[in-house]
């Protein structure tokens, strides 16, 4: 078989990608093996994959795959989100603009027919992306939020919560959104600092039989649409400025209405002009405040942003419109004290970036949190739960359980779980499953009603009140109790997933997973860091700075994207993306592909050796050593979840300590064969670096293992078994570094001094440790081109003469050498030595580093003094030689 002059990754990856599936290599069924459980977080079904998603897929699929070839039985399950919001939104802008018909205008059945056909249409976009990450997903298992037994799992759960006390129902501040015309939990609010407007406006005051005093009252209000609402003046009663108004009122502007001026101790004096206007039906703090003085709540609001007929004037004025004609009308009125620049905090909706959130007085469902809370923080206090990395998301995750609100779960919306309240003409409601459910609760409490008479409650539930079941539910765990598969793959392993999303979904699932299965829903939780783009700004459509996942994979391949994503992802850190490093991970897949092509024309000339030089061969020694630190090296770092070290590790093993010096070690002469025992070695050599990086880049390695390997058909890279390595001979490790750096110090010197390589040298070495160089002595020559190596005592006149560690070598040529240069280049170093080993004393000699710092690295100083003193000395006498 020919190969091509470089990896062309396009026809291979769907080749393999095909192979794997037909085989089923990906499904996992319950068996005597150990579980390794991985939940996708399920994306929104209405999206396609950003760079965050992919990040995200690459690292879940580098672990299972890691498992899998571990002796686990590893099972990945996949899914989307319904969505409720986001999709939704997308679902009645398309009838409009495809259909021209309105919400207003279909029934609950006829719009969720329409979203289901949607769903349909474009729900498989984001697997087709999946998979053409290549993503080990079990693709037998893949579960929809609105799946009949999830919509089943999630009623169950609002019933049984509800029937213990944790839900219910009431009239509270929650957080609305004008544009989705639904409320939002507190945790779907984004806050921004904005630099805005505090205007100062006066409010005539007027004694308790309404006349007017001549007096004025200012207060200074961000939001003057809202004035129509004020239902009091409230003043701090230590306030010297205010407490002659006891018992007076004021009069709104605009709207003329009286309102008590009360006295409460909120007020801050010292803030503003220390009198506030308040608005119970739109600000918390003004809410508790009428709540506390039996206040009227006047809310000037529609649902959609628009002034209400309560608001008496502007009626239907976008709230932002008719803010500029308030303040133009109490200006013209004469009310208008002043204008002030002012940085104010907005809450916009993280469903719709750019909608501002209204606080507002409304009817929904809410959940107790702080009881549930409790142990979910424990488990994760505790280390029952493990985060990664922890020391960044320990303090965050304790700090919001601790502080948690009541989770406002109902939305104005229909596509999603619709709430199990029936309702009766009066009011009456029963929380059920099902209407006969509810007749028959009803009957219990001596009330007759057909179920054709109850009405269902409009709202749907909040979308994250279907996912936090999502570890369980993927496998029937709340619809279908104690079945075969959650009690087999339930914990989970590890979550990942991101940061943005610790409160949302991480901390709720542990929360329904100690409810409902009274454990823990995983082991660990890993979580990746934000992709940036090389500026530094978060990537998103609006900047137009996120490339799209199928021109990468296009342009590069899904290697060298998985590739590039992960080289540049530290540890939990934000990771600064650029396509340069995707063409990095191409490059890595040509370097390997050569390689493959040179050992494959070694397979056709090899000669039996019956004394097995392999066994022998140094570089087979060293790199064997070499391979073995790697691999002890990459679990260590795998079990830290230190992929993206573990990767860099990998990358430095195969393109530089295989490709760049074993291969070059091993290599026979010009058109000589090679020994079979030497082929063979290195073949294996081969396909252990393909297994290593195998979860990394699936295809190119599992091309190289088939075209490297003799074996069955069914044999595949992915199903090969990790056998954990013995311990590398750090003493052959040390001789193949120095082997290293006596090499790249000679060929530069050579090259400094313009000898060609193809001009033979003599190698002359004074060491104190001529055995250091036995082993090594012919890969040494062969490397640098020297016809023989003499071991001398002193100095050889008339040589090149360089320092390696505390060895000095003097490179004999045919041509006389030029001293002047020589000498040049020697005094050059010495003058950089010379100020190194200054930089180290003056470290040593500083008591704190050395009594703070810990005993290993004042160790590495001290060597570095020595070595640096050793080759002074060396420098100072070639000097002397010449």
């Amino acid at each position: 078989m020919e190969l091509s002059k470089n990896y062309q990754p396009g026809t291979v990856e769907e080749k393999w990608y095909q192979h794997w599936m037909e085989k089923g290599y990906f499904r996992s069924t319950p068996d005597s093996r150990k579980p390794f459980t991985v939940v996708i977080p399920p994306p929104n079904v209405t999206g396609v994959l950003h760079l965050g998603h992919t990040l995200n897929e690459t690292v879940q699929d580098i672990l299972v795959r890691r498992a899998r070839m571990s002796g686990f039985n590893a099972c990945w399950v996949p899914g989307s989100d319904h969505a409720s919001i986001a999709t939704e939104a997308k679902v009645v802008d398309m009838l409009k603009r495809e259909k021209g018909i309105e919400k207003s205008q279909l029934t609950r059945e006829e719009f969720l027919k329409y979203a289901f056909e949607w769903k349909d249409k474009y729900g498989g976009i984001i697997y087709h992306q999946i998979k053409k990450l290549g993503c080990s997903c079990d693709w037998d298992r893949v579960t929809f939020t609105m799946d009949d037994h999830y919509y089943e799992a999630v009623i169950k759960v609002f019933v049984d919560l509800y029937n213990k006390g944790l839900i219910y129902r009431g009239a509270r501040m929650i957080n609305w959104d004008p544009k989705a015309k639904t409320a939002l939990s507190d945790e779907e609010v984004e806050y921004k600092d904005l630099q805005g407007k505090l205007y100062h406006v006066k409010y005539a005051i007027t004694n308790a039989e309404g006349t007017p005093t001549g007096e004025f009252i200012t207060i200074a209000t961000q939001r003057p649409e809202t004035i129509m609402g004020d239902t009091a003046i409230c003043v701090n009663p230590e306030d010297d400025r205010y407490k002659h108004l006891q018992g007076f009122y004021a009069t709104v502007p605009l709207v003329n209405r009286r309102i008590p001026v009360i006295f409460d101790t909120y007020v801050d004096k010292e803030f503003g002009t220390g009198a506030l206007k308040v608005t119970p039906a739109h600000d918390i703090n003004d809410y508790n405040l009428g709540l506390k003085h039996n206040l009227e709540v006047i809310d000037t609001l529609n649902d959609d942003g628009t002034l209400s007929a309560a608001a008496v004037v502007f009626v239907g004025e976008d709230r932002f419109v008719a803010r500029k004609k308030v303040i133009a009308a109490i200006d013209e009125a004469g009310l208008l004290v002043k204008e002030q620049e002012y940085t104010t905090r907005l809450g916009y909706s993280q469903r719709n970036p750019d909608t501002v959130v209204e606080p507002r007085i409304s009817t929904q469902w809410f959940v107790k949190m702080a009881d549930m809370a409790k142990p979910a923080l424990d488990a994760v206090v505790n280390g029952d739960v493990n985060i990664h990395p922890g020391d960044r998301f320990l303090a965050t995750y304790k700090y919001w359980m601790e502080n948690v609100k009541d989770w406002c779960i109902s939305r104005q919306l229909w596509w999603g779980q619709q709430i199990p309240a029936w309702y009766t003409n009066d009011g009456s409601f029963e929380v059920a499953a099902t209407a006969a459910e509810a007749v028959a609760q009803f009957a219990k409490r001596g009330i007759t009603v057909n179920a054709a008479d109850l009405r269902q409650d409009e709202d749907c539930l909040d979308t994250w009140f279907s996912s936090w079941l999502w570890p369980m539910e993927v496998f029937n765990g709340i619809s279908s109790p104690d079945n075969a598969d959650i009690n087999y793959y339930y914990p989970t392993s590890v979550l990942v997933t991101g940061q943005d999303i610790i409160f949302f979904w991480v901390a709720r699932m542990i929360m329904a997973g100690l409810e409902y299965k009274e454990v823990k829903p995983f082991n660990d939780v890993y979580f990746t860091g934000m992709v940036r783009d090389k500026q530094g700004r978060k990537m998103s459509k609006q900047l137009g700075n996120s490339p799209d996942l199928l021109e990468l994979i296009h342009q590069f391949g899904a290697d060298a994207v998985r590739f590039g994503i992960m080289i540049s992802s530290p540890a939990g850190n934000d990771l600064l993306f650029d396509d340069s490093s995707c063409d990095q991970g191409a490059k890595f897949g040509n370097k390997i592909w050569n390689a493959l092509k040179l050992v494959k024309m070694w397979e056709q000339n090899q000669e039996m050796d019956q004394t097995n030089i392999a066994a022998n061969h140094f570089a087979v020694k060293w790199f064997e050593s070499r391979l073995r630190e790697v691999q002890a090296e990459v679990e260590s770092l795998h079990n830290d979840f230190r992929l993206s070290e573990g990767l860099k590790s990998l990358y430095g093993l195969i393109w530089d300590d295989f490709c760049s010096w074993y291969l070059e070690w091993v290599k026979p002469g010009f058109e000589q064969p090679i020994a079979a025992s030497l082929y063979q070695q290195t073949v294996q050599f081969f396909e252990q670096l393909m297994q290593l990086l195998h979860p990394y880049m699936p295809f190119i390695t599992e091309e190289i293992y088939q075209l490297l390997k003799v074996r069955s058909e069914d044999d595949s890279l992915m199903l090969l078994q990790f056998i954990k390595p013995e311990a590398p001979s750090h003493a052959t490790l040390t001789e193949g570094a120095l082997l290293k750096e006596v090499i790249s110090s000679i060929r530069e010197a050579r090259q400094k001094h313009q000898i060609k390589p193809k001009d033979p040298i003599v190698l002359h070495i004074e060491t104190k440790h001529e055995n250091a160089f036995k082993q090594i002595e012919s890969i040494l020559a062969k490397q640098v081109n020297a016809k023989a190596v003499i071991y001398v005592e002193e100095a050889v006149p008339g040589c090149i003469t360089l320092v390696v560690q505390k060895d000095k070598f003097y490179l004999g040529t045919e041509t006389e050498l030029d001293n002047s240069t020589q000498k040049e280049t020697l005094e050059k170093d010495l003058v950089y030595l010379q100020g190194f080993l200054a930089s180290v004393e003056k470290k040593l000699a500083n008591e704190r580093f050395v009594q703070n710092a810990k005993p290993e690295v004042v160790d590495v100083e001290r060597k570095k003094k020595e070595d640096a003193e050793a080759k002074i000395k060396a420098i100072e006498e070639s000097l002397k030689s010449l």
